[in-house]
């Protein structure tokens, strides 16, 4: 399994999925087209994004890979345009990092 986590990750979600055996590519800025078509999404299977000001990210990587599972661990509400295409969203403040981690690996 590989996911791309894009946002700075200040909970540490990339480094939990790598320890459950995911391979991770991160983009620390803002996921735009470029940013994620050089991460890999034609091939990622999850697309983490740990703020959820970058939503924008969403749209874009649904167009490009139709079947990426979109999962928003953030604090920030998602703004509605984004909210039907993400499949999971979860507080930070309700689960670790280590759950949603070992429950997207599996």
């Amino acid at each position: 399994m590989n996911a791309i986590v894009v946002g700075l990750d200040a909970d540490g979600l990339g480094d939990a999925l790598e320890a459950e055996g995911v391979e991770v590519t991160r983009i620390e800025e803002w996921g735009t087209r470029p940013a994620l078509e050089e991460a890999g999404i034609t091939e990622a299977d999850t697309l983490v994004l740990t703020v959820a000001q970058g939503a924008t990210a969403i749209p874009i990587a649904k167009d490009i890979n139709g079947d990426v599972r979109v999962v928003v661990y953030a604090e920030d509400d998602l703004p509605d345009f984004a909210r039907g295409q993400a499949d999971l969203i979860v507080d930070p403040d309700l689960l670790s990092v280590e759950a949603v981690a070992e429950e997207l690996a599996a």
